[in-house]
């Protein structure tokens, strides 16, 4: 063609020379796509876990017998390798900032300063750098220490008890609910948005519990769906599905493709990233493929959400459980991931982990939320101007359906594209959403105040902000 200037291995478009956006010095794409092969960290570079096996790794009783639930586990396992200083920081924040108590994974703590020399110094440099660790194991020194957290952080930003229609059920959208099985999860990410129910309590946070037992609660959900035809999409979740014993979960969904009204069940496991040996186990495979096939002949569509927020959680494991589930009769297996800053969000940390997950693992990428307004998430969220930059700019890379949708969970509205807000004030960070109901009726979301001009603080200020959290 002449004066195409486009590069074969490219895979932008080949524009006029000089046009806006062709390729070339000035008008190339940022992001430049190379394939990656995943890789599995070797455990064995951490002192604690020298002389474990292959086969341990792969168990997942091994897994979860295993689990860093405090800082003697974790010394136990890094030793020297991480400097005191860390241990103070993590002690300090748990004492001060936490809202979701210890718990990492072998299998997730592995994934963290994979690459880094087994010396002090340059290990420590790394790890404190790790985004998997920032949001994983979070130490003081990460919050911002004059805002902490936003005025309007609530335990619930959601409001999904208050929406509970029985215990544990929430019933948010006009045809779809959320089921919460469980109360527990294989590992607790310190930006959890289920944080007021899930885990254990921290000097922060004394976490509300269920009252009912596990087998009456599941018998009102399913009472409550039978009397309510119109809900035909139902998310299982928790905490994770995956710490609820397999025969009790296959029981529960069982019942629930009995309900002619239900045509979509998803699955919510984080332990998909964070626990892929559980997934693989021959029980657990075996029976997905017996809900799977279940679910293929009643027309109800399966899928399973994930939750990973960084290429490097991405592994071998991962994408071999992810496969299994496909195998097995899953339909879809997508991602849905938070924005949070310092883990994910340039567009290439966000495309590196999109291809990952796509082209490496066969998991969907789906949705990346803004993270939810909580009690001492400032420092990890990301104005809405930044999350739609974040959506233009990933645009034209991946296929359409694989390229995610950046949204934000607004209170009382429900999830919005970043580019749905109706009203915007970037000065005090305040923007309006138009609810479900009426478009008369606008539902507010608010910037982290870190983010705001100097203007936006001081507002925020003179209105007796606290600035302690």
């Amino acid at each position: 063609m002449t004066g195409a200037t486009g590069d074969p291995g490219d895979t932008g478009y080949a524009g006029a020379p000089g046009a806006p956006g062709a390729p070339g010095a000035a008008g190339r794409r940022p992001y430049r796509y190379l394939p990656a092969a995943l890789v599995e960290p070797d455990w064995r570079r951490l002192p604690g876990w020298r002389g474990v096996t292959g086969a341990q790794w792969r168990d997942p009783q091994w897994q979860r017998a295993h689990c860093v639930r405090n800082l003697r586990q974790l010394r136990a396992v890094v030793g020297d390798l991480l400097g005191e200083h860390f241990y103070l920081e993590f002690a300090a924040d748990l004492r001060q900032f936490a809202t979701m108590s210890m718990l990492v994974t072998p299998q997730m703590l592995n994934t963290m300063a994979a690459a880094a020399p087994a010396r002090p110094e340059p290990f420590t440099e790394a790890f404190l750098a790790d985004p998997v660790r920032r949001y994983m194991l979070p130490i003081r020194s990460d919050r911002d220490l004059d805002w902490p957290s936003h005025p309007y952080a609530q335990r619930d930003p959601l409001h999904e008890a208050q929406m509970w229609v029985t215990e544990g059920l929430t019933h948010r959208y006009p045809t779809k609910v959320l089921a919460e099985l469980v109360s527990t999860c294989p590992q607790y990410c310190g930006h959890c948005t289920r944080m007021d129910l899930v885990g254990n309590s921290t000097p922060q946070v004394d976490k509300t519990r269920f009252a009912l037992r596990p087998a009456n609660r599941q018998d009102l959900i399913l009472d409550y769906l039978k009397r309510t035809p119109a809900v035909r999409d139902v998310v299982v979740s928790g905490g994770d599905v995956a710490n609820l014993p397999w025969h009790q979960l296959e029981s529960f969904l069982l019942r629930l493709l009995d309900l002619e009204s239900v045509r979509d069940i998803r699955l919510a496991t984080k332990a998909l990233v964070g626990l892929p040996q559980h997934w693989l186990q021959p029980a657990v495979v075996d029976g997905l493929d017996r809900v799977a096939g279940l679910a293929r002949r009643r027309g109800v569509h399966l899928a399973v959400h994930t939750h990973a927020n960084h290429a490097a959680s991405v592994t071998p494991l991962v994408a071999e459980a992810a496969r299994a589930m496909l195998s097995a009769g899953v339909r879809d297996v997508r991602n849905q991931g938070v924005l949070l800053r310092g883990v994910n969000t340039t567009p290439e940390d966000l495309l590196t982990l999109c291809f990952a997950l796509h082209g490496e693992a066969g998991i969907l990428p789906y949705y990346f939320y803004l993270c939810d307004i909580i009690p001492y998430a400032e420092h990890w969220r990301i104005p809405v101007h930044e999350g739609q930059r974040l959506q233009e700019a990933i645009m034209g890379y991946l296929p359409g359906y694989a390229t995610p949708r950046v949204v934000c969970d607004v209170p009382y509205a429900g999830k919005r594209w970043v580019h749905q807000v109706a009203d915007y004030d970037r000065v005090r960070g305040i923007s309006s959403w138009i609810g479900p109901e009426s478009p008369d009726r606008r539902y507010l979301y608010y910037d982290p105040i870190i983010s705001l001009p100097e203007p936006g603080r001081a507002w925020w200020a003179a209105r007796g902000a606290a600035r302690t959290g």
